[in-house]
């Protein structure tokens, strides 16, 4: 199917001015924007969102805006424990399902106790290739894994940067103190 000429509309933008094809008046307000940067961003100023990290932490910041401090930081996983120190866990493959990084590898097993009917035998996280999306701890429905505010976690070798379910469980005890986000 062809199409009529009398159907096509043709818009003309308006003639530029003089000032307009010089690009005169943008190249001085984007010089007075990098101005305005460069000056108030001398100490703590209004647009300076640099952070002096070792002696200035993240979680350490006033808030930005409003008085009001909404994050939606997320940093490494910990694996919750329940009232009598076990894994929460219960297996369930919800968090590698949804995980959009393919980042969680479970292998699940009989439980040895009766208030449930699996826990995770094999329970591991690949922080470097996750992507710090916050889904498996929605999709968890007993809250078993959770996203901390450590960030600061280092290893030398990328073996080290998967997490176990035992490294898992050793950032829930050091962190079971704090808040999670």
């Amino acid at each position: 199917m062809a199409i009529r000429d009398e159907d096509v509309v043709l818009i003309r933008p308006a003639p530029m001015s003089r000032g307009e094809r010089a690009y005169l008046p943008a190249i001085i307000g984007g010089f007075g924007v990098t101005m305005r940067h460069f000056f108030t961003s001398f100490g703590q100023g209004r647009t300076s969102r640099s952070m002096q990290y070792p002696e200035e932490r993240k979680e350490h910041r006033p808030p930005e805006r409003g008085g009001m401090q909404k994050s939606n930081f997320r940093a490494f996983h910990r694996l919750n424990r329940d009232e009598q120190g076990r894994v929460r866990c219960v297996a369930c493959m919800m968090c590698p399902t949804i995980c959009p990084a393919n980042c969680i590898h479970i292998v699940a097993a009989e439980s040895p106790w009766d208030d449930r009917e699996k826990y995770p035998a094999k329970f591991e996280i690949d922080e470097l290739r996750c992507i710090f999306c916050g889904m498996c701890e929605e999709a968890c429905p007993v809250d078993a894994i959770e996203l901390t505010t450590e960030y600061d976690v280092v290893g030398l070798s990328r073996q080290e940067m998967i997490f176990d379910k035992e490294k898992l469980l050793k950032v829930y005890d050091v962190t079971v103190e704090k808040k999670p986000m």
